[in-house]
């Protein structure tokens, strides 16, 4: 049975916790800072447009967004962190929103974090990778924005990547364009690996 990308319907924004879904549905959940191409990424493996809103302002998704995918699984996105021009507050919220989600063993069956491929991992990145690695369950890194370095950079800065966020072996780094759509069948063999395809 072939999942229907397709087939993928907004369902709810998460505000709490009692909102989260709890249906034994599988979820994978992207995780990024604001300006890293999230929504990009998101549509570029849904082969959609705007289907996952792309903000003209980063920092847009201030909760948590459940997106079923041809009824198999949610795709589940995290509001961008580290960037949004919002008040220390609603930051807070976030935060606590996140962390909540995170607690909850039953609700990850992958994680995606995505990272800009260009630059070295921020501080706030590397926080996510370290509870992506304390959740105990399987993720993979999103090295996003592949199309903007040259040839001979990208091997030298996956290589950061993995460096700086202390990924092991078991965690695969997926260079990736948003733009151009390289590593687009990379990250969906993670995926439908997870969810059981």
């Amino acid at each position: 049975m072939a999942i229907n990308l397709n087939n993928a319907e907004f369902i709810l924004s998460a505000a709490k916790q009692a909102d989260f879904p709890r249906d034994a549905l599988p979820q994978v959940v992207f995780a990024g800072r604001s300006n890293v191409g999230k929504s990009s990424v998101i549509n570029r493996i849904l082969n959609r447009k705007n289907f996952a809103r792309v903000g003209a302002a980063p920092g847009k998704t201030t909760h948590i967004n459940y997106f079923l995918i041809d009824r198999a699984f949610y795709l589940v996105d995290l509001p961008g962190y580290g960037y949004a021009k919002v008040s220390k507050a609603e930051k807070d919220r976030w935060g606590r929103l996140i962390e909540a989600w995170f607690a909850d063993p039953a609700l990850m069956t992958l994680g995606v974090q995505i990272v800009d491929s260009r630059h070295k991992p921020t501080a706030d990145d590397c926080t996510m990778a370290s509870w992506f690695k304390e959740s105990g369950k399987p993720f993979v890194v999103v090295a996003n924005k592949l199309d903007k370095l040259k040839k001979s950079e990208i091997e030298g800065n996956l290589a950061r990547v993995r460096a700086v966020l202390e990924l092991d072996d078991s965690v695969k780094v997926i260079p990736f364009s948003a733009e151009k759509g390289e590593g687009k069948q990379d990250l969906l063999n993670e995926i439908f690996g997870s969810v059981g395809e």
